[in-house]
């Protein structure tokens, strides 16, 4: 965040790397999509308008494919294209994006300010992207939540006075939720019966550690109701052995809580 002539700038950047973030052979307008849309997220999370983006782009098998989709998310969310570079190279293809925002309210919603007391609350259903990827390997089912996540820009602002700690879910509630417990000293309890599913009860497990569908995480004082729809899933409680607790106890160490960036 910048402060600059009374108003607070959001910055944020992601990449994208072939094979890793999505798939070689993956519909390019999907990717340009994705790219912006996960950027635009992390503006969400901040309660932040876009103002603008900056692209770096590796030319790739079908530059006028990915254009197209570029502008048509750019139309969706009604954000300009600033500027950014474009190189050739080998090797997987590499994006990057700078998305840039302006903070709505004082101060910016972080990780890092849920207090004790706080209850828990997260925006949508979880499993939705992991259903989405088996789809583009040709499962059953719709693989745009997977390619084509939405930035909750809206409910970031409306969240954003209000909240005492907020985050966008992209590695899994449950690593998510552990960064913010411990950027806030708490430990964060989550009830594992609550959160809503888009994908089967028997993969509820599956779901909380997946990621990548993109809702908002959010802490409220006790007895304050979000502005928008969400389902309250755990509480904030005075720090103790485990930054996390599912269901009363820690999260078995032998899975992943959610993707981890090498």
């Amino acid at each position: 965040m910048l402060e600059l002539g009374g108003e607070a700038l959001v910055l944020t950047h992601d990449a994208m790397l072939a094979g890793t973030h999505f798939l070689p052979d993956q519909d390019p307008a999907d990717i340009a999509w994705k790219l912006l849309a996960t950027n635009l997220s992390d503006l969400a999370s901040k309660g932040a308008e876009p103002l603008g983006v900056l692209l770096s782009y590796q030319l790739g098998p079908d530059d006028a494919r990915f254009a197209a989709g570029l502008g048509a998310a750019l139309a969706h969310y009604g954000v300009p294209l600033l500027g950014g570079d474009t190189v050739a190279g080998t090797g997987p293809q590499a994006l990057g994006l700078t998305a840039l925002g302006r903070a709505t309210c004082r101060p910016v919603p972080g990780r890092s300010g849920a207090r004790v007391g706080d209850a828990l609350w997260l925006t949508g259903a979880l499993g939705g992207a992991m259903l989405g990827l088996e789809a583009l390997h040709g499962g059953p089912g719709d693989p745009r939540p997977y390619t084509r996540p939405v930035a909750l820009l809206a409910e970031g602002r409306a969240l954003a006075p209000r909240v005492s700690a907020m985050m966008d879910v992209s590695d899994g509630l449950l690593l998510d939720a552990t960064r913010m417990a411990q950027a806030s000293a708490v430990t964060l309890a989550i009830d594992s019966t609550l959160p809503p599913l888009a994908c089967a009860e028997a993969r509820r497990a599956e779901a909380l550690r997946w990621g990548e569908d993109y809702q908002l995480l959010f802490t409220l004082p006790a007895g304050l109701v979000p502005p928008v729809p969400a389902t309250r899933i755990g509480q904030a409680l005075p720090p103790g052995a485990a930054p996390l607790l599912v269901d009363g106890t820690p999260p078995a160490s032998a899975a992943p809580l959610g993707w981890e960036h090498g």
